[in-house]
């Protein structure tokens, strides 16, 4: 049996919220590795079928531009915020894991999920690759990015984007790694009717998403948006010191 990693955030203005971070089971044949899931980058020999090769470390701060289909949006990476998070979003955006996936949970005010890849493959060898928990140094404050978990230890993948003011989430163990610079107008406007999967309610269901990735959301949740591409781009340097003026 595949575990299924269900977090439950309470919240004072939602009541009850669900935050699934779920390592689905997998059904069928294998599908075929696809050169996009094989991809590496220059100077590195890393596939996303292996996630151990994965093991860059962040810069101390650096931005990753998300193009959607609703627009683009940049998230600035502090790595002192929480080292082993950023790491591994740095890994996942440089290594392009989330090209084609979809914000398969927005929940207006709260947050925004996505981080199951469009292939069941690539899904299949991330399912158990969690990374140790890193202590909580910013609060969950709108516009910041935090991974979903399913309880201590267990972040791997699923990202969601605060919408709110979500402090509540602090002390729960969720630490953010970086917020969201530019183009948070593009994230509060990605499609949200679906609403939120099962058990609680009718929209996409991650455990299909693991195990069909794509093809699955295109057939039954056409309007959903998702990410076209993603690029790490080195923050801006700071500007050489002005030499002093002195008077003559």
């Amino acid at each position: 049996m595949q575990k299924r990693t269900t977090l439950i955030v309470f919240t004072t203005a939602l009541g009850l919220a669900a935050i699934a971070a779920a390592p689905a089971a997998q059904t069928g044949s294998a599908a075929k590795t696809t050169s996009t899931a094989q991809r590496t980058t220059a100077g590195g020999s890393g596939s996303l079928l292996n996630p151990s090769s994965l093991k860059l470390q962040a810069p101390g701060v650096f931005d990753a531009k998300f193009v959607t289909t609703k627009g683009d949006f940049v998230i600035e990476v502090t790595r002192s915020w929480s080292p082993r998070g950023a790491d591994r979003f740095y890994n996942l955006v440089k290594y392009h894991y989330f090209d084609n996936a979809a914000f398969f949970r927005v929940v207006p005010g709260f947050v925004v999920q996505f981080g199951i890849s469009a292939r069941p493959e690539v899904s299949r060898a991330w399912r158990n690759s969690n990374i140790p928990d890193d202590p909580v140094m910013q609060t969950n404050a709108r516009g910041t990015v935090t991974y979903a978990t399913a309880g201590p230890n267990t972040r791997t993948t699923q990202i969601f984007i605060n919408l709110g003011e979500n402090s509540a989430l602090d002390n729960q163990g969720f630490s953010p790694f970086g917020k969201v610079i530019s183009g948070m107008q593009v994230v509060d406007a990605l499609y949200s009717d679906y609403g939120d999967g099962p058990p609680g309610g009718h929209g996409p269901d991650q455990d299909l998403i693991q195990s069909q990735g794509k093809p699955y959301l295109d057939r039954v949740f056409p309007q959903l948006d998702s990410i076209k591409a993603t690029v790490v781009v080195p923050s801006a340097p700071a500007e050489p010191a002005k030499p002093a003026v002195t008077s003559k």
